[in-house]
């Protein structure tokens, strides 16, 4: 059965020793992520800052990675970014616009879909994907983690695994809240120039991707994905190889900079309020 949410605590707790490069760098250490609501010029993105304040977002986010060793402080903000709906990570800080939560704000149903995702799955799955997605970019610069293909679909997966990791049932509505959020982006004409040229994967692609990361993970807990004709057969068959693919990964390049004392009082509490309207 899956925890509430440890931020890979499942590849971290078999690991009896930390590599050299872990042990040399004594300035490492947990809860160094501080956080930052930059209050917002613009009136009308007044409502989500103080939604975000009010759920104490970035506390929260800032509590469930508190438990990665890092030999620096990594700053989460919300900020007005001129117009622009758009996050990043850069120069130790992840930023996420109050244009791109008010773009998760105006894309979620307003009543359940023929799917089952609710508006909280398509608020709260996206609003933590783009934040663990953007914050997978900053532990690969922090922790010099060697990437293998494109660092957009390696950010996509350390955010999408962590995503598997909350309870089932969380986990479930989550992982539905973000795949909502791709299938609407890839209905929508792209604004990109050559979006084939673009770092990130099409909206579409990303959809599969994170499907089929789900239904590698648990594909009980995940069957209707295929059985619906959501996620093609012919996929479904090599998702759990994605998933361990993914999984050994993080285990060796990722896991040594768990702090496990801190991991074990993260699951230890719940996180997640479905009551976003």
């Amino acid at each position: 059965m899956k925890v509430f949410f440890a931020l890979l605590i499942l590849i971290g707790a078999s690991l009896n020793s930390e590599p050299a490069a872990a042990k040399k760098s004594s300035s490492s250490r947990s809860d160094r992520i501080e956080i930052s609501y930059v209050p917002p010029k613009n009136s009308a993105h007044e409502p989500i800052f103080q939604l975000l304040k009010e759920r104490q977002t970035l506390e929260k986010l800032k509590g469930l990675l508190s438990q990665l060793r890092l030999p620096r402080a990594l700053l989460l903000k919300v900020d007005e970014c001129n117009g622009e709906s758009n996050s990043w990570y850069e120069d130790d800080a992840v930023t996420v616009c109050y244009e791109y939560l008010e773009d998760i704000l105006r894309d979620a149903p307003k009543e359940t879909t023929p799917a089952g995702v609710t508006r909280a799955d398509a608020i709260l799955g996206p609003t933590l994907e783009v934040f663990l997605h953007e914050t997978g970019h900053a532990v690969f610069d922090y922790l010099s983690v060697p990437i293998l293909g494109r660092e957009e679909d390696a950010a996509d997966q350390f955010a999408a695994y962590i995503l598997l990791q909350f309870a089932e049932s969380d986990a479930r509505r989550l992982i539905y809240g973000v795949a909502y959020s791709y299938n609407v982006d890839a209905s929508k004409p792209s604004t990109k120039k050559n979006p084939f040229a673009d770092e990130h994967g099409l909206p579409a692609q990303r959809f599969y991707n994170v499907l089929c990361m789900a239904y590698g993970a648990d594909s009980k807990l995940f069957a209707d994905l295929v059985d619906k004709g959501y996620l093609p057969k012919e996929r479904a068959e090599g998702c759990a190889d994605e998933y361990e693919q993914v999984t050994k990964a993080l285990n060796k390049l990722i896991g040594p900079y768990i702090d496990q004392t801190r991991a074990k009082q993260v699951r230890a509490k719940q996180w997640l309020r479905f009551d976003v309207q």
